[in-house]
């Protein structure tokens, strides 16, 4: 019998990296948008992660066929008002190095509880039938006062866990997996997925 498929359909290879580590366990054949030969972007015109992940999972869901996981993420900052929040990937440019430093510039004079940031993900698993589940992850931390470590993708280097004393780019991988918000909605959505491989459904 041929596994069942899952099309990851993200098109940030940092997301990609991570979802293929959490998910390689299953049962399943993890594809991609350009395995499906899938080139178009998906709007993200949502005022939520929650609907910014369905626009993704309906499109690229639509357009393959295939059992689809897709998700939004951002990082959501105090001090600022919750940005850059939703506006994650598009807030300042694509230049994480810059966005990092800005951010830091922004909270200057600034410590502890004060430099309080959010990273949450929602992921919406769409079936080809149209059925659709959604689960969410956050994890807390403050923002670091300089950048630090070479792992993770995006504000990981500025992302610090005070209880770790490391930011998410410092930690292992298998202790980012554990208590990212990525890591955390991968824990959700799991169960769901290993419920459609042995039932069949998948």
């Amino acid at each position: 019998m041929p596994r069942p498929r899952l099309l990851l359909a993200t098109t940030s290879a940092g997301k990609l990296r991570e979802w293929q580590e959490l998910l390689a366990d299953l049962p399943l054949d993890l594809l991609t948008l350009r395995d499906q030969g899938i080139t178009f972007d998906v709007d993200e015109t949502g005022a939520t992660y929650a609907e910014n992940a369905l626009l993704k999972a309906e499109a690229y869901g639509t357009a393959s066929g295939l059992l689809t996981l897709a998700e939004d993420a951002g990082l959501s900052v105090a001090a600022l008002g919750g940005t850059p929040g939703v506006h994650s990937a598009r807030w300042e440019g694509n230049d994480y190095a810059h966005k990092n430093a800005l951010l830091i510039r922004l909270l200057a004079g600034k410590s502890g509880a004060e430099r309080a940031c959010r990273y949450a993900c929602v992921v919406v698993l769409r079936h080809p039938d149209g059925r659709v589940w959604r689960v969410r992850g956050e994890c807390r931390g403050q923002i670091a006062h300089t950048p630090a470590g070479d792992g993770g993708f995006g504000y990981d280097p500025v992302f610090y866990i005070p209880r770790l004393g490391q930011t998410l780019a410092q930690v292992a991988v298998h202790e980012k997996d554990r208590i990212s918000h990525r890591g955390r909605a991968a824990g959700r959505i799991r169960p769901i997925l290993r419920q459609l491989i042995e039932s069949g459904a998948a």
